[in-house]
């Protein structure tokens, strides 16, 4: 097989199919035209064969036969999965099905004997082998490509929304010197010319408030964060956060973005708020149900709890509900756990869970009437976080001092603590406005609208175990 460095199309199937819909069976419309793709089914019958001829848009139709197509021979045996350019007219067969009624064609690539598209019917079901060759599983499979499509105009409807809001995009280093902005074990490598250690980045934040210092008052970014952390159906090692920061706004202001945005893209993407998720209803509609997290630990395991709770007390609510308890936990820590064991993934429909105890949110603000509390909220849908927000920290002392306190727990061996930034520090130093700032789990919020429930499902290139 020789095959040319390049072919002319000029139609795809998707605008044939939509030009010629009206055509009758059995009509010929004098209209040649030149197509490509794989052929994904192929049924040779004597003198004449038909093969279904898939492209990026759709598919189309291949109808040959011994009086018309050159090189008959070769054509009936080609193989499922080969990619070919053909010529002819369009037509539609007396069965009523639209067709290229093919003149010329030529071979583009073969498919290696003993690779496979899967059943001509089925696809590829083999999880591993849909998550490990996805240039096989798109081809087969119609929902993996519908899912990836939807991804990708979500990115796109998610940056115009934002940016018909006066946000602007930006771009932070994936590379820090000092990893922040989440509680996060980090990847880390070695700048040579440096000698120097990096970190990939567990977080954009920190650099976008920067940002907000500098006077960019509206910033966003959609990229790649990187922990490394284990695999599961909801965590993988990379994954893709959109992050904003609002100078002058606080936790509430991200509360009306994220059900204002997430029903956009359902209306946008799903031509409705009201969606079915794993076999339930899922109602994304604004507004969302507000409640603070000892409130919704209250409707869901009967206990009162209070961040000015005797400590020894919090520890045997935790334990009776099945908690593993360190004794550097004080009682935010030990209610954090709690309402992890007990109730977030109880949390079907739609809920921003309120102000989290301050000493598992060091870069949130203090709650204006709350002592022990920070405005922060995480957005839960269908009992799994997708949002992260805060009435952002912006006392440089107060910073420094909790900075402190998580260097203090990374010492006693807590792998996810944050270190101190100085230069973050300092950055406070020059000032930051009242700031509100926000972080989407955008596979997640992808796996909500596609209505899939393994994270893998929504990466293209998820990671996984080695072959073997």
């Amino acid at each position: 097989m020789n095959p040319p460095y390049r072919f002319e199309r000029d139609r795809d199937a998707a605008s044939l199919q939509t030009q010629f819909l009206g055509l009758e069976a059995g009509g010929e419309t004098g209209v040649v035209v030149s197509v490509a793709g794989r052929v994904m089914l192929h049924r040779p019958t004597g003198k004449l064969c038909f093969s279904s001829l898939h492209d990026s848009s759709g598919s189309i139709q291949l109808f040959a036969g011994q009086a018309w197509t050159d090189r008959m021979d070769e054509f009936s045996r080609l193989n499922l999965g080969d990619w070919i350019g053909a010529k002819g007219e369009i037509v539609k067969t007396r069965t009523g099905e639209l067709s290229v009624k093919v003149e010329d064609w030529v071979a583009l690539a073969e498919v290696a004997e003993g690779r496979s598209f899967g059943d001509k019917w089925k696809g590829v079901s083999d999880v591993d082998l849909r998550f490990r060759q996805r240039y096989v599983d798109l081809w087969a499979n119609e929902s993996s490509r519908r899912v990836f499509l939807m991804r990708s105009r979500a990115v796109s409807l998610m940056r115009r929304w934002l940016e018909d809001r006066g946000f602007v995009e930006v771009e932070t280093p994936l590379l820090h010197p000092i990893p922040g902005g989440g509680h996060a074990k980090p990847f880390s490598t070695h700048h040579n010319a440096l000698d120097q250690e990096l970190y990939l980045r567990v977080a954009p934040e920190l650099y976008l408030k920067r940002l907000v210092v500098g006077g960019f008052e509206k910033v966003f970014e959609i990229g790649r964060t990187f922990r490394n952390e284990g695999i599961s159906p909801r965590h993988n090692p990379e994954f893709t956060m959109m992050e904003l920061y609002e100078a002058y706004a606080d936790y509430g202001d991200m509360m009306r973005i994220v059900e204002e945005l997430v029903s956009h893209l359902a209306v946008e993407l799903r031509g409705t708020t009201k969606l079915t998720y794993n076999g339930r209803d899922l109602d994304l509609s604004a507004p969302w149900r507000r409640a603070t997290m000892t409130e919704l630990i209250a409707e869901h395991a009967g206990v009162q709890l209070d961040v000015r709770m005797d400590i020894d007390e919090a520890r045997n609510i935790a334990r009776e509900h099945g908690v593993k308890v360190e004794e550097a936990w004080g009682q935010g820590k030990l209610i954090l756990e709690i309402y992890e064991k007990t109730t977030e993934s109880e949390l079907w429909d739609p809920v921003f869970v309120l102000d989290y105890p301050k000493e598992v949110s060091p870069l949130a603000r203090d709650h204006r009437e709350m002592p022990g509390l920070v405005e922060r909220f995480e957005g839960i849908v269908a009992g799994r976080e997708l949002c992260n927000a805060f009435s952002e920290l912006i006392d440089p002392v107060e910073q420094r001092a909790r900075f402190d306190d998580q260097a203090k727990a990374k010492a006693a061996g807590d792998d996810e603590a944050m270190p101190v930034d100085d230069d973050f520090v300092r950055a406070l130093e020059y000032g930051l406005p009242p700031t509100g700032g926000l972080g989407i789990g955008f596979d997640r919020l992808v796996m909500l609208l596609a209505d899939v429930q393994n994270i893998r499902d929504v990466i293209l290139f998820p990671t996984l175990r080695p072959e073997g």
